[in-house]
């Protein structure tokens, strides 16, 4: 167990395979979320190296701002995070159920 009483991971993958400490994370100050920093965050909370609660509080996220972030890594993959592609890919399913 580290200091603060979690239980450390070994390794924690990146998203974009490297490894991925706290200095990797993006600034807690950060206000534009491009897809590595999303996709960062979601590998960090994840990968065990940062809580859901210390990201969202870190980053002033909304629990739902981030699920959301990861329902879309795991579904569309990472680049499903850049937001014209969220945009399209929320409207699909509604698209396809109108044409049948």
């Amino acid at each position: 167990m580290g200091r603060d009483g979690r239980t450390q991971m070994a390794r924690v993958i990146g998203p974009d395979g490297s490894d991925l400490s706290i200095a990797d994370l993006p600034p807690a100050d950060t206000q534009r979320w491009v897809i590595r920093r999303k996709a960062t965050v979601v590998a960090a909370v994840q990968g065990g190296l940062i809580t859901l609660d210390e990201a969202c509080i870190r980053y002033r996220l909304s629990v739902e701002e981030y699920l959301s972030w990861q329902r879309t890594v795991r579904k569309f993959g990472v680049q499903g995070l850049r937001i014209t592609r969220a945009q399209q890919y929320r409207t699909q399913p509604a698209e396809r159920a109108l044409r049948h």
